[in-house]
């Protein structure tokens, strides 16, 4: 990798091309949506949670329980914006429990 001496890389500015240049995004937005869903919800909901898929801008998350999917739904658009808040952008738009 040949470093020009007038041009100054930051390491951050280096990811992100690399990551754009390899159209890795959307796979590192499904990582980071699964990661948030964990982070936010704490163990007691996670126990019950089976999976967590991103798909467009739909949040599908499984649960075992439907009493919790119940009671989840009802804060739904709560928990979208969290989801955004934690993910620094607005990425979600609709959460589906299933």
């Amino acid at each position: 990798m040949s470093k020009k001496k007038d041009e100054d890389h930051s390491l951050g500015g280096v990811l992100r091309e690399f990551i754009s240049r390899n159209k890795l995004q959307k796979g590192i937005d499904r990582v980071n949506a699964r990661e948030a869903w964990k982070s936010l919800m704490g163990n007691g909901v996670n126990n019950y949670t089976t999976s967590v898929e991103l798909r467009n801008e739909t949040l599908f998350v499984s649960l075992s329980s439907s009493v919790l999917r119940e009671e989840l739904s009802l804060g739904k658009t709560k928990i979208i914006s969290m989801l955004n808040e934690e993910l620094g952008r607005e990425l979600i738009k609709k959460l589906v429990l299933r």
